[in-house]
């Protein structure tokens, strides 16, 4: 029988991958290195469970303990998978700026979250890095894995991971491209693989915001490069123990709308579902291409797993909120998103005029589609300035049926027909749109709708 004894025996021999469309204009192979295999869908899962197994053999975690670390939530994840099967207790801290499902993935594995500002200072007192010290030093019998400084975290990746590059690419590989956070990952991967070949070219991806870059190429620690920013994964406010600027060759700054934009086309067009920190890599990636040639081989670090970011870099509404979707074809089926879950209010040429517009009235709608007695059937519609106009002609007109009234039925349109389309058919004399979604579910556009698409 083929079995592993544990879920921490699965950790690492994650697969390399051949990318083909988004990378379509580099003239080298380039291939990921997808680390969403790990059995918390990060590469951390490696340097976590190393972290672990060094401080029990050090003596510096014991059962029973509680393990404390500040956490963007991969690491948290990967500690408390091991923490499960180990059997400790585990406090994260992290900051507000990252996903919901993050968090609630930790909380899973039964760990405590503490959520901290983003925008402080990292030696602030409500900073993550802060509280969870304070946090350890607080509660009896408890262990900081303190990822940013700890060795175990980049000698993981020394051990682990380059070896598994080396001999997947058969050391073939020329270039290493990865985002830095911790630096562990890449440090500790350039390490082995400059080791191995000198040439080697290690290359940083790193975020506005973060002082990284700066301090590679002057030497110099400037706040003045330390901004909030939403990336999530790489860069820092500070300089972690990790990060071995002597391996790393180059950085590449990305901003998070190139870098969110490219978390969504990996999973579109390579069919990969990542997160944040490999839209990163790969939006640096493509900034660099001019440093590949035909026959080079390019690894790029894919870190995380696309369902940590799903309220966020997959949610339209996220994206178009930061402006990161301003050039993004908006379609139907998308204007009808904040009323879809409500049904259509409809009435029928057989009710009273009084009785529709006391329907407008209580939904507070100015038009409403007409369907005929037999509600099989969309026969016309009705609008309130028309409605209005004829009863002051005829006080009377209330007692009268709809169909004396009704106006033409509202057009359809396809769910992907796109917004211009749309306001084309929206007129002085048509006040709306019908639209079918994908369950086959009627809808109305109106122009409201479209303004608040548009601002």
């Amino acid at each position: 029988m083929e079995y592993y004894n544990n879920i921490l025996e699965v950790i690492g021999n994650t697969p390399m991958v051949k990318l083909n469309r988004i990378t379509k204009d580099i003239p080298a192979l380039v291939l990921a290195k997808v680390e969403t295999y790990n059995p918390g869908n990060s590469i951390k899962d490696r340097m976590a469970l190393k972290m672990i197994e060094d401080a029990e053999k050090q003596g510096k975690l014991k059962p029973g303990y509680t393990i404390i670390e500040g956490t963007s939530g991969n690491t948290g994840m990967g500690l408390a998978i091991a923490a499960v099967i180990k059997g400790y207790k585990t406090i994260f801290t992290s900051t507000d700026k990252q996903s919901k499902e993050k968090f609630d993935a930790l909380r899973a594995f039964g760990a405590e979250v503490v959520v901290c500002p983003t925008n402080v200072d990292p030696e602030d007192p409500r900073s993550y890095y802060s509280v969870s010290s304070r946090l350890e030093a607080e509660t009896p019998n408890s262990w900081k894995a303190n990822q940013y400084d700890n060795p175990s975290n980049a000698s993981a990746h020394y051990e682990q991971t380059a070896p598994e590059i080396w001999k997947q690419t058969e050391g073939k590989i020329t270039h290493l491209v990865c985002g830095v956070g911790t630096g562990g990952t890449i440090s500790g991967i350039g390490k082995y693989l400059k080791e191995k070949n000198p040439k080697i070219q290690v290359l940083g991806v790193d975020t506005y915001g973060s002082v990284f870059k700066k301090y590679k190429e002057t030497g110099i620690f400037d706040k003045n490069e330390i901004y909030p920013y939403i990336t999530e994964g790489i860069g820092e406010d500070f300089l972690p123990k990790n990060v071995d600027f002597n391996v790393i060759d180059h950085f590449e700054k990305v901003t998070d709308k190139d870098a969110a934009i490219m978390t969504r086309r990996i999973t579109r067009e390579e069919g990969i579902f990542v997160g944040n920190s490999a839209g990163s890599a790969m939006a640096g990636l493509l900034q660099m291409k001019d440093r590949f040639k035909k026959g080079d081989v390019v690894v790029v670090i894919f870190h995380d797993h696309g369902s940590r970011y799903l309220g966020k870099m997959f949610n339209d509404e996220w994206m178009r909120d930061r402006g990161f979707l301003t050039n993004d074809k908006i379609t139907a089926q998308q204007l009808i998103e904040g009323h879809k879950d409500k049904p259509l209010v409809t009435v029928k040429e057989s009710d009273t005029v009084h009785e529709a517009v006391s329907v407008m009235r209580k939904y507070n709608i100015s038009q409403v589609p007409v369907k005929n007695a037999g509600g099989e059937s969309f026969v016309g519609s009705l609008n309130d300035t028309e409605v209005f106009k004829k009863l002051i002609d005829n006080p009377k007109l209330g007692e009268k049926k709809v169909a004396e009234i009704v106006q033409a039925p509202f057009p359809y349109v396809n769910a992907e027909s796109s917004i211009e389309e749309v306001s084309q058919l929206i007129t002085p004399q048509n006040h709306a749109v019908l639209v079918k979604d994908l369950m086959g579910e009627v809808h109305i556009i109106t122009r409201q709708d479209i303004v608040e698409a548009l601002c």
